[in-house]
């Protein structure tokens, strides 16, 4: 079996920017070591590698539509699937995945979707040209709100043998890792910091069109100068850099909110939370918003703890009790990266994908 992801992702300088992002290239790399396997992406310029059994085609992206960066158009995509038994796309209402999608159509090829929570716009639905529909989680598959026999819930993973504890390491601070967007939240997360505490903000500013939420990024910085709390800001992390960065946080903290500090209220909140994941898999408890689709995989004073989104104080009391208590946060996090080791592995995300794939194709 031959199988082509279509990922509508700009790769730049910094590499991979967003779970929504990541997924498709860990997934990828899973399947490839079971079936023939291809993503396509897009960036600055055309280029082409294998590593792994992954031949990864980065097409170059000539204009984006409507000016959104999940919008890329290239010329070569009709080309990069012609040889697809299972055509994979990412982002349902992505004007990319309509145009993969219908390449597809007037080939002997089954088609499949993962929704990543890109927001319609209006145009042509592409859902008429869709075999089978992914979701990453239960929340998402609401949202989609599309016919039972054709969707199904594949949860994203982590990889344990990369995210994995190192116990000559010590473990200090919070980290969040993420776009730095306001329906993230870090705004609630620095003001909840205890006095004294360590914060990291890994990540850049997402791509919020309007304003005042282009003035997110400044709004934190000012917040941080004001705070009794240490807080760096790394900027865009290479993907080689995260196992480091989970092994060594006390804590990684999620704390999206549905309602910016804007008075915007959030559509779509965390689907899944990819960041999440992968903590749990370093051994790394969790403090994150009761929102979306987080609840599916963290458990509650297990794995972590889970707290009304936007609540400050709740959020302040959770993290100062985990930085208090270094017993509770190894005992936290064996049991998180026990939980993934056992249900949310990239292989098992990679085993049900085949089974979707083998039946769309019989």
């Amino acid at each position: 079996m031959r199988v082509t992801h279509v990922a509508p992702t700009v790769f730049g300088s910094d590499g991979i920017f967003g779970g929504g992002e990541r997924y498709p290239l860990e997934l990828a790399r899973a399947l490839a070591r079971e079936v023939r396997c291809r993503l396509v992406t897009f960036g600055a310029a055309h280029r082409s590698r294998e590593q792994d059994g992954l031949e990864v085609v980065v097409l170059r992206a000539r204009r984006f539509a409507r000016g959104h960066p999940a919008q890329p158009v290239g010329a070569g995509l009709v080309r990069a699937l012609r040889d697809a038994d299972v055509v994979h796309a990412h982002q349902l209402h992505s004007r990319t995945t309509t145009l993969a999608l219908a390449a597809a159509s007037i080939r002997p090829q089954r088609r499949v979707v993962t929704d990543h929570g890109l927001l319609p716009t209006r145009g042509r639905s592409a859902t008429g040209l869709v075999d089978r529909f992914l979701a990453v989680s239960q929340y998402s598959a609401d949202l989609l709100d599309l016919p039972a026999d054709r969707t199904r819930v594949i949860f994203g993973g982590a990889d344990p043998a990369r995210f994995r504890p190192d116990p000559s390491e010590s473990r200090s601070g919070v980290l969040f890792l993420g776009r730095l967007t306001p329906h993230k939240g870090v705004d609630r997360l620095i003001q909840a910091l205890p006095a004294g505490a360590a914060l990291t903000v890994a990540g850049a500013g997402g791509h919020d069109p309007a304003l005042p939420e282009r003035g997110y990024v400044d709004r934190l910085h000012e917040l941080a100068a004001a705070s009794p709390a240490r807080v760096t800001f790394t900027g865009p992390v290479a993907e080689t850099d995260l196992p480091a960065l989970m092994r060594r946080a006390a804590v990684l903290a999620l704390p999206s909110v549905d309602v910016t500090c804007y008075g915007r209220h959030v559509a779509i909140s965390e689907l899944l939370g990819l960041s999440v994941l992968e903590a749990m898999a370093s051994g790394t408890p969790v403090v994150a918003s009761k929102i979306g689709g987080v609840p599916e995989v963290v458990s509650d004073g297990h794995t972590g703890f889970l707290v009304p989104p936007g609540d400050v104080a709740a959020l302040s009391d959770r993290l100062t009790t985990l930085l208090a208590d270094r017993s509770l946060r190894e005992r936290m996090g064996r049991e998180a990266r026990a939980l993934v080791s056992e249900r949310f592995t990239w292989e098992s995300c990679a085993r049900r994908c085949l089974d979707t794939y083998h039946d769309v194709v019989a």
